[in-house]
């Protein structure tokens, strides 16, 4: 398999640079930014991201330098699975599961915010060691 199908790339100019990290502003554009009816449509959504990369390498990199901002596919998808399908997960056990506990609809559902709440809140308190395991690496564009 190749490297591409690996990873996943941004490209990125190099903003600023300290001893242990490099600082790399990258343009995040939904699917529907490189769509040709944009224009007509309230869908797009295009935004700078300034991403934390930690310092590693040998390379010297330059302020105003284009780059390439690599983070690994598998962490990206666990990304996703953090953010999105557990919190869909714990909501449908709660929705569904609450009603037979003699729950009415309202305590169910006002059961299910708390819980997807807490979850949150989890996600939260356990950022920093989140962050350590999602990494960025930076490699010179060519």
């Amino acid at each position: 398999m190749s490297r591409r199908n690996k990873t996943i790339d941004h490209e990125g100019v190099v903003t600023q640079i300290t001893p242990t990290d490099i600082y790399v502003e990258i343009l995040n554009k939904s699917m529907c930014a490189a769509c040709h009816a944009k224009s007509a449509c309230t869908m797009s959504d295009m935004s700078i991201k300034t991403i934390k990369i930690h310092r590693n390498s040998s390379e010297v990199y330059q302020v105003g330098e284009e780059v390439l901002v690599v983070m690994k596919k598998t962490l990206g998808l666990r990304a996703v699975w953090i953010s999105y399908v557990i919190p869909l997960i714990i909501l449908m056990i709660l929705l569904l599961s609450l009603p037979y506990l003699n729950f009415s609809e309202l305590g169910a559902g006002l059961m299910a915010i708390l819980g997807i709440s807490l979850y949150y809140v989890g996600v939260f308190l356990f950022k920093d060691r989140l962050a350590k395991e999602f990494t960025f690496a930076i490699e010179k564009k060519h």
